[in-house]
């Protein structure tokens, strides 16, 4: 052979030897994927077989418009340790301190019984061995502070696994069905419901990806992550907890006096849009309690009664048909065909103005509006179209039902159509529906999609903001306007909403009582009746902040929109002009600010006497305690005790962020900060429960 030859058969030798070196490396890469291996270089039988799985993120909350948790998710952990990853040395020097921390905090077990439990697990080669399960995130936190396990996994055996986020309703049931919920069926479906079915791409996250590994009992995580999950965003929603709490309680003591079938009220802001607060309550089967089973604002539609007699006179008054001063002669009923309207309570009026008659909600509007559009009824339905009487309002909610309006021309038309229409049979709206209506009139003629979330944000980064969002820039003249609103505001001074009227503000709004279907689809016999008791308006007149509807339906004799409905309403615009700011002058901002008059935060005692001493600031201590409040008083700072009651949230206006913090988390919970300065606000309300992982957002100026 060559020499040429010789050394070609040599590097080919080389060659295959490298090649087949190659191979066995990405054979063992492979099993490790695979399988997964402890011991890589030997291929002994040592192999635990391994698969990665998806890592379910922290669903995202639900939050008010000052940030107060409505929907949050708490997540549990089991918790087992592998002591066999321990080196020995460190093992035998902090397994004593290990064992006396446990014992601290699982009391199930001596510091002695802990420490033999761990030895035992260790010589015995267990490598999953149960420490603690359902345990919190504040739990885990302080058991990656102990001895041995704050080495990390790899080197202090300490091993948590997530098995569980349960999502928790701080308010309980109230807004169950708006918040609502999303659910996944095993067939593909899916159940979306309120907020959370709406908004469930953002609130959801990004799974992640762990590890896996079998042992004899099964498939278990080992605490190793591939990939982190993300973490849902939170929606913030335009619901004050407040207002809501107003909302729920006055709605559901009228149901309760009255026995009613169910009930809803919803509070919007006027100039925006965005719900302040909805209720909907319904009895249950108990016949005792209620509960919110049904979005019925969103979702049931109704003949809305004499609310919809605003519909009639804007009609009547944008088509130039009649004026308000117009003279009209009142019955006890009006006959059109063989069919006949009933005033309440078969009065007769005698001849009033358009604009009384609607102030006392006759029904005269049928005879009214059946002369001024009976030889071209399509007008005056294409005029109730205009003012989007027809459309759906595209809310981001699901379930809205479509309003019904019929035609002429259409099976369900018929001579008597148009006059009982006019007072608000043959057609059906939800109360949504109807506030949105209402509201346009308040906002000046601008009609405002109803929306109930203001900002999607992770963290500090804000995802999506929502505007107001216009659906008609102006739903009739400014002078139909103007005097709608003077017969609204007559409603509440000369007609059926006179005993309602506040004596801090003026209201403007419509009483509404309509006979509607029972349960059994067929209209009741006397005292069996069902009635839809409504009544929907705004506040204050001059300004108006808020509309409101209350609806509520009834059997019995005395079901009215005023005595119902009304009562509610103004219950609540009672309760939150009382506590609302903007409606209410400061009464110090002329008083002149004292001199030389030393400031300090609220905060620990023993850190503001140390500060005050130092700077030679007079102090006068009230009582020995360890958190104070402040004032200035005779040019001395007053310290007065601050309570912390445990188990609660603390009530940390007024601190610093530094104390703030560390009262927040002392209570288990964590704190989010934003701005600079003094704690002003905090979304949870001090003394409310505190709970593992809750976040209180801090907002400081």
């Amino acid at each position: 052979m060559s020499v040429e030859k010789h050394i070609k058969s040599r590097i080919l030798i080389i060659y295959f030897i490298f090649v087949v070196i190659m191979l066995i490396v990405l054979s063992q890469t492979f099993s490790i994927q695979i399988e997964g291996s402890t011991n890589v270089i030997s291929g002994s039988e040592d192999k635990i077989p391994t698969r990665i799985i998806k890592r379910e993120p922290r669903r995202g909350e639900i939050l008010d418009v000052n940030f107060t948790p409505l929907l949050t998710s708490i997540a549990t952990y089991n918790i087992h340790m592998d002591p066999t990853v321990v080196k020995k040395q460190v093992f035998d020097e902090q397994i004593s301190d290990l064992a006396k921390g446990l014992a601290q905090m699982y009391t199930n077990r001596s510091a002695r019984e802990w420490e033999n439990y761990i030895r035992t697990a260790r010589e015995r080669g267990n490598r999953y061995l149960k420490i603690k399960n359902k345990v919190s995130n504040e739990e885990r936190r302080k058991l990656n502070e102990l001895p041995i396990f704050q080495l990390g996994r790899m080197k202090g055996g300490l091993i948590d696994t997530e098995i569980k986020i349960e999502r928790r309703r701080p308010y309980n049931k109230l807004l169950s069905r708006t918040l609502g919920y999303y659910k996944k069926h095993e067939n593909g479906t899916e159940s979306r419901v309120g907020i959370e079915g709406a908004y469930n791409e953002y609130l959801a996250g990004q799974y992640g990806e762990e590890v896996e590994q079998r042992i004899s009992t099964g498939w278990k995580k080992t605490g190793q992550i591939v990939k982190e999950a993300v973490e849902g965003a939170d929606i913030v929603t335009s619901i004050d907890i407040e207002i809501q709490e107003v909302a729920h309680n006055e709605l559901l003591k009228q149901l309760k006096e009255h026995n009613a079938k169910n009930g809803c009220a919803v509070v919007m802001d006027v100039k925006t849009g965005f719900i302040k607060a909805i209720v909907n309550l319904s009895l249950g089967n108990d016949g005792e309690e209620y509960f919110e089973t049904y979005n019925q604002a969103i979702g049931t539609k109704e003949v809305p009664g004499s609310t919809f007699k605003l519909a009639s006179l804007m009609a009547g008054l944008e088509d130039n048909k009649f004026s308000i001063y117009d003279k009209v002669k009142t019955a006890s009923k009006y006959t059109f065909y063989d069919k006949s309207l009933n005033e309440a309570h078969k009065e007769d009026h005698g001849t009033i103005t358009i604009k009384h008659a609607f102030e006392i909600s006759s029904n005269v509007f049928s005879k009214v509006i059946n002369e001024a559009y009976r030889n071209n009824e399509q007008a005056f339905i294409n005029r109730i179209k205009s003012f989007g009487l027809s459309d759906p309002l595209g809310i981001d909610l699901y379930g809205e039902a479509n309003p019904t309006l019929y035609e002429p021309g259409t099976k369900n038309w018929s001579g008597i159509s148009l006059p009982w229409l006019s007072v608000g049979y043959e057609t059906q709206q939800t109360p949504l529906q109807t506030l949105t209506f209402y509201n346009a009139v308040a906002n000046n003629g601008k009609v405002v999609k109803p929306q109930f979330v203001k900002q999607i944000k992770r963290g500090t980064e804000i995802i999506k903001n929502f505007e107001p969002d216009v659906i008609n820039a102006k739903i009739c003249s400014n002078k139909t306007l103007h005097e709608i609103k003077l017969c609204l505001e007559g409603v509440m001074k000369n007609g059926t909403g006179r005993k309602l009227t506040s004596s801090y503000f003026d209201i403007a709004g419509k009483t509404g009582t309509a006979e509607i279907l029972n349960d059994d689809m067929r209209y009741g016999t006397r005292g069996e009746k069902k009635y839809l008791a409504s009544f929907v308006g705004y506040f204050p007149v001059e300004k108006p902040i808020y509309s409101c509807i209350v609806s509520i339906a009834a059997s019995g004799e005395n079901i009215y929109g005023a005595s119902v409905s009304g009562t509610v309403f103004a219950a609540i615009a009672n309760k939150v002009y009382a506590t609302s700011l903007q409606y209410h002058e400061a009464v110090n901002e002329n008083i002149q600010k004292a001199k030389e008059t030393p400031i300090s935060n609220d905060g620990n005692l023993y850190d503001l006497v140390t500060a005050m001493n130092k700077l030679q600031i007079p102090y006068k201590k009230v009582i020995e305690t360890e958190w104070v409040n402040t004032y200035a008083k005779d040019k001395k700072i007053e310290l007065s005790k601050r309570e912390i009651i445990k188990g609660t949230v603390p009530n940390v206006k007024g601190m610093t962020a530094k104390d703030a913090i560390y009262l927040i988390e002392k209570a288990g919970m964590k704190a989010k900060i934003s701005g600079y300065g003094t704690v002003y606000k905090q979304s949870y309300a001090p003394g409310t429960p505190a709970y593992n992982e809750g976040v209180v957002e801090l907002t400081l100026r």
